[in-house]
């Protein structure tokens, strides 16, 4: 693996974006089924008689897929050791059949490790946007990683 990310290089306001992913309503249903079997989330029929109307997406899946934009988009090519969690997680929109999602990713602050020099957090906003540019889904959180060099 090749690391082109380091500590450093994450300074506030850096941003990245990722390409869009597509939820099909039986993506939408199969991860439902699994995880979160609320009949809005698992029955087109019965979904319509509810207050969204249709079907949408468990918002655990939407999170879900924020994560796989986060790795395809930048997290992979990162010295990431991991996260102590999330600050905020929110659906603000939901999330139907075909939306195609996309995530923008923006650096907060970086904070360095007061115990282990050769580390140090990353918090960053995470927004998913779908096709009409709305964001369905924020959250803010911090991540562990690798500085290129020890701290003095």
């Amino acid at each position: 693996m090749t690391i082109k990310y380091y500590w450093e290089d994450l300074t506030p306001g850096r941003v990245f974006e990722s390409g869009p992913r597509t939820l099909s309503a039986q993506q939408m249903i199969d991860f439902a089924r699994e995880y979160d079997p609320q009949y809005y989330h698992t029955d087109e029929q019965a979904a319509r008689s509810s207050p969204f109307g249709g079907l949408i997406a468990s918002g655990f899946q939407t999170a879900a897929v924020g994560m796989r934009l986060m790795c395809d988009s930048y997290l992979r090519e990162t010295s990431c050791v991991g996260s102590p969690g999330l600050d905020e997680l929110r659906w603000l929109k939901p999330v139907r059949p075909d939306d195609a999602l996309r995530l923008r990713t923006t650096v907060l602050e970086q904070t360095p490790s007061a115990k282990l020099p050769n580390r140090g957090t990353v918090k960053f906003r995470w927004e998913l946007f779908n096709q009409k540019n709305e964001v369905v889904c924020s959250m803010v959180g911090r991540q562990l990683y690798l500085r290129r060099t020890n701290a003095h």
